[in-house]
């Protein structure tokens, strides 16, 4: 009897974790389809945007060789490759995660991709290992990994999580050490994942033909910064810091000058192949920015507070722009003034007394004479 009831036990586990997987997977899938019905409102028949990330930074020094760091190399690469790209298309806005040596995090690289309504993200890395053997470049684009190898390359970039205070919160707990986890994000392969692999295929290339180095391949592999951004997207492995050669490479101004001409001419020849597939492409729900639009701002904090702080939580579409070196926070984003005269009344009710209306144009705010001055200048045109 007691063998009867451990059996019995056993099958209602089994049924039981059977069926949490089932709602798992139920929800991602329907996930999915909002994912998909938001990329499908980007389709265009331009690359006139990209987002150059350069990985970890500032307290994250990312993989060490014996004389460098992975943010350094990083950073350098990545600031020549934009150069090269705005140089060479005076049309593409290169937007930089970071600029500077400092730490941003996985989900703000993310936000700004996405924000930003970019075409392409490029991630920019170095990679180690713990054998001194391993050298070349590889390419990742977001998906299921196939080895044990790929998915340590993708914990590896992952960690950086753990650098940040609030990071139960903004991951959805997930936990990058965790194998489970990365079944879970393999599970949202990127809708333009064809798109992410032809760039790959592109930048291998392209670092070994002009470049001379070893080429790893295109890979995938969980990476969240992938997994966030709604755009084609790619994260780069430049070399091992491991291999002492490969490390006097990467971080020799010579090594980085090549390896930025590399990704410049990887993504000269994908835009230019997009385009020429597309140009009779119109575009489908291509929402544009307004030139002038309107928010209710409501707080202002020396220090940065996370999207998801306590009194954020009544609003919906909080929004964070940083002027006269404090991060301020709106609500709404309309064209319309009078509307947000009426989010103001509506904000007032909801307990916020400091609020106002703060005009924004492209990106920036600006005053209300400065809307009026801008208005005055389309009548006359």
């Amino acid at each position: 009897m007691m063998i009867q009831m451990f059996l019995n036990n056993k099958q209602l586990m089994c049924n039981y974790k059977y069926m949490k997987r089932q709602l798992l997977v139920f929800c991602i899938i329907g996930l999915m389809v909002l994912i998909s019905s938001q990329v499908v409102s980007q389709v265009d028949n331009t690359i006139n945007k990209v987002v150059i990330d350069a990985g970890h930074g500032g307290k994250d020094p990312g993989a060490l060789g014996k004389k460098s760091k992975e943010k350094d190399i990083a950073l350098a690469v990545a600031l020549k490759s934009g150069k090269l790209i705005k140089d060479g298309f005076g049309d593409v806005e290169v937007i930089y995660t970071r600029k500077t040596d400092e730490f941003i995090e996985l989900h703000k690289r993310a936000h700004i991709a996405n924000e930003s309504g970019a075409d392409v993200f490029i991630s920019i890395h170095c990679n180690a290992n713990k054998s001194p053997q391993p050298y070349g470049a590889e390419t990742y684009v977001m998906g299921l990994h196939k080895t044990q190898q790929n998915l340590d390359v993708a914990k590896t970039e992952n960690a950086a999580i753990f650098l940040e205070e609030d990071y139960k919160d903004q991951y959805e707990g997930f936990d990058p050490e965790s194998d489970e986890g990365y079944i879970v994000l393999s599970m949202f392969q990127s809708q333009s994942l064809n798109q992410s692999i032809n760039l790959a295929q592109k930048v291998e290339d392209a670092i070994h033909t002009d470049v001379g180095r070893k080429d790893r391949g295109v890979k995938q592999a969980g990476f969240w910064v992938l997994y966030k951004t709604t755009m084609p997207g790619i994260l780069i492995e430049l070399g091992f810091l491991s291999n002492l050669k490969e490390e006097a490479f990467l971080i020799s101004g010579e090594g980085q000058d090549k390896l930025a001409k590399a990704i410049f001419n990887a993504f000269k020849s994908y835009k230019e192949e997009f385009e020429e597939a597309n140009k009779d492409l119109k575009p489908v729900l291509n929402w544009v920015e307004p030139e002038i639009y309107y928010r209710v701002q409501f707080a202002s904090y020396r220090k940065e507070k996370p999207m998801d702080y306590r009194k954020f939580k009544k609003l919906g579409d909080v929004r964070m722009y940083k002027h006269n070196g404090m991060f301020k926070y709106t609500n709404g984003n309309n064209i319309d003034r009078e509307q947000t005269v009426n989010l103001k009344a509506e904000m007032k009710n909801k307990g916020f007394k400091d609020v106002f209306i703060v005009a924004f144009h492209n990106g920036k705010r600006i005053s209300e004479d400065d809307v009026g001055k801008l208005m005055e200048g389309k009548k006359e045109n």
